[in-house]
């Protein structure tokens, strides 16, 4: 097949497993459905590997296919294409790698579930939307995508419709999003209005000879390219949960796990940090919104990392990491290390995803629990699980051996320290690069706290599931177990249990085979890969899919940053380790006491900041107030009272009045008669004299 036949087949070969389990699930069955989707989507990743390798390692060109007329009005031209360069093909892998693997782990996660068609019909939907999105060539299309991911992350996230938390935290993450695609939109008419053009490959040429040109408004001159990437970004910040519009993020666990990392560790919330990568022509001419882009990067890495700390839900604790390690692939790009953003990128799908996999497993093995207070000790009745999510939280820490010359660890270790050694390296000679590296530091130390206390809290210590006081949290039942709740959840054999009645158990081979698949790449993929993304060959690897200015020297100034640099993220990390030691290991029972007692700093934390409480207030009850606002008084009020309702009134008083004219006797109407006869020859003679 040729390269381009072999692109086309790996995108669309998810929407024809969506369409098949999405329209004829319920006439195919279960297992043909499962398997469809499962089947094309193995095919699609290994098709997205060998374009992969062929771009790595064959040299192979950057090409476009397009495929038909999408959007075309006047001058706004938008035509369905498949770009195919570095940045595409690294993230074709990224997804359909996750995905297939998600696909599989979700026979054995979802096997009690009525609804497999329909989960795995959104589950492929969603993989194509994202593909569609990676693989466009112009806003357009870029846009559908987006939307599309959105759509399928609503249908996700809301699965388990049932239940009106899910259905709370779908509606909440498609409204969040709104918010920021509306900044998006607004980005990409300011792009066409500048142009004349959404195409990419048109706008590469273009975007530094506007440099320098403003926009004016409201008596202010704006630089115009500041303007366009500002307002894109706010798109990005929605998508990938950036601070202030991240609260939709943790409360999307609602979903079932498999969702939970597809979705919202490896592939829709890096599609902003994508975005930002694509468009490095623009933000390399537009140093204002790279400014921004990267204090917004750093303040969200550090704010996700002390919401971790207090968190108690296994998978909530994943969720506001995954948030903290976007923080970190944002700073990147806002301080020219677009390369180095996009490794993080790549090692932490597989590390993330795991991560998330892993504690569906847990969660699976203990019977839906998912509150880490009630686990404990199960690295005895979970050994594979225990060991993957060993390898996976030593991955997010970054631990490994630094150094110049020669440096070795798992996935997060590359990956992390070339996003702080670059921001060290570009606070040389730009302070907002120092105060992302110092915050990437102190975060750093916090994520390995949280990992690693998620680690204890839920292998280590005592087993708190024997006590019977623990607080049960479903993640999830089946239909009929949502509607009744007075059914016992079925194990993996069909034997009824109640809540802990069982031991915990290991999860079936279905489930534990993809996390073995993503234990390879949470080791593997920082060494083999760092040369390629940020090594001595990564102008081979990216030619020209990410742009440089002459002035952006931040990646290869940071293979010459001080040996300390190279040391600080290793002692961090390794001191918040010991903490968690501490509390967790070898003082047992004292971090739950100082929990316990609360404090206005365990309380801010565990609260999230109270952003939720601050959104309630200001956003929702002030809406709410302002439609009251408008409805009471300016509708039912003054609309109403002094229109409808208030002529109304005045018809029915002065009608009431009138009525009593008429009394039916004739002498009162001849009187009347005579005195307008009166009246009209009092007038005549008036006139005539």
């Amino acid at each position: 097949m040729t390269p381009q036949t072999i692109v086309t087949l790996a995108v669309f070969a998810p929407l024809l497993g969506a369409l098949i389990a999405g329209l004829t699930g319920r006439r195919i069955g279960d297992k043909a459905s499962m398997a469809v989707t499962t089947g094309l989507l193995f095919l699609s990743c290994a098709l997205a590997w060998t374009n992969f390798a062929a771009h790595a390692w064959g040299h192979q060109e950057n090409f476009l296919v397009e495929l038909f007329p999408f959007i075309q009005v006047g001058d706004f031209q938008s035509t369905w294409s498949i770009r195919i360069d570095a940045l595409s093909s690294v993230m074709l892998i990224v997804v359909t790698t996750v995905s297939a693997l998600v696909h599989l782990y979700s026979w054995g996660y979802m096997a009690e579930d009525p609804s497999k068609p329909r989960f795995f019909a959104y589950l492929s939907l969603f993989t194509f939307a994202m593909l569609a999105l990676v693989t466009a060539n112009d806003f357009m299309q870029l846009f559908f995508g987006w939307e599309g991911v959105g759509l399928a992350s609503y249908l996700l996230i809301g699965f388990w419709y049932q239940k009106d938390t899910a259905s709370a935290a779908a509606i909440k993450a498609f409204v969040v999003n709104r918010v920021g695609d509306f900044g998006f939109a607004l980005g990409i008419m300011t792009v066409f209005w500048m142009f004349g053009t959404i195409r990419f490959d048109e706008l590469l040429p273009l975007w530094g000879t506007v440099q320098g040109e403003g926009w004016s408004f409201l008596g202010q001159t704006w630089s115009a390219l500041d303007l366009a990437g500002f307002l894109l970004f706010i798109g990005a910040m929605g998508k990938s949960a950036q601070f202030f519009l991240h609260t939709w993020l943790p409360d999307a666990m609602e979903g079932p796990t498999p969702v939970s990392a597809l979705i919202h560790a490896a592939t829709m919330v890096t599609a902003g940090v994508y975005m930002v990568c694509l468009l490095s022509p623009l933000y390399e001419h537009a140093p204002i919104a790279a400014m921004i882009i990267a204090i917004t990067g750093a303040i969200t890495a550090l704010f996700a990392a002390t919401v971790g700390l207090a968190q108690n839900d296994i998978k909530r604790v994943i969720a506001y990491s995954t948030c903290s390690q976007l923080g970190y692939m944002f700073f990147a790009a806002g301080v020219g290390a677009y390369q180095a953003a996009m490794f993080h990128l790549f090692t932490h799908a597989f590390f993330k995803a795991l991560l998330f996999l892993g504690a569906g497993s847990v969660i699976h093995g203990m019977h839906h629990e998912q509150d880490m207070r009630n686990m404990g000790k199960l690295a005895r009745y979970l050994p594979i699980t225990y060991a993957v999510m060993m390898i996976g939280t030593i991955a997010i820490t970054g631990l490994g051996i630094p150094g110049h010359d020669f440096k070795f660890g798992f996935a997060g270790f590359y990956s992390k320290d070339s996003i702080l050694e670059s921001a060290f390296a570009a606070g040389q000679h730009n302070p907002v690069g120092m105060f992302a590296f110092i915050i990437g530091l102190f975060a750093a130390g916090l994520t390995a706290y949280y990992s690693w206390r998620l680690v204890f809290m839920t292998f280590h210590g005592k087993a708190k599931w024997e006590h019977g006081d623990a607080h049960h949290a479903d993640d999830h039942a089946s239909h009929a177990q949502l509607e009744t709740h007075d059914e016992p959840l079925a194990d993996d054999h069909g034997h009824g249990h109640h809540g802990h009645d069982h031991k915990p158990h290991e999860s079936p081979w279905v489930m534990i085979l993809p996390l073995l698949v993503l234990s390879v790449g949470a080791v593997a993929s920082g060494f083999v890969f760092w040369d390629f993304f940020v090594g001595h060959h990564e102008g081979e690897f990216w030619r020209g899919a990410i742009f440089t200015a002459e002035h952006n020297h931040v990646l290869h100034e940071s293979h010459e940053v001080p040996t300390w640099v190279l040391f600080a993220p290793l002692v961090v990390s390794l001191t918040g380790t010991a903490f968690a030691v501490w509390f967790y290991l070898i003082r047992q029972g004292l971090a739950a006491r100082m929990a316990d007692n609360g404090g206005p700093l365990h309380r801010f934390l565990y609260n999230k900041w109270f952003f939720d409480e601050l959104y309630q207030a200001v956003f929702v009850r002030g809406a709410k107030g302002l439609g009251d606002l408008f409805w009471k008084v300016g509708d039912v009020r003054i609309i109403d009272g002094l229109g409808p309702n208030g002529a109304a009134w005045a018809a029915l008083k002065s009608g009431a009045r009138v009525v009593k004219t008429q009394t039916g006797y004739v002498y009162h109407y001849a009187f009347v008669m005579l005195l307008g006869v009166a009246g009209l020859l009092t007038f005549a003679l008036y006139a005539w004299g």
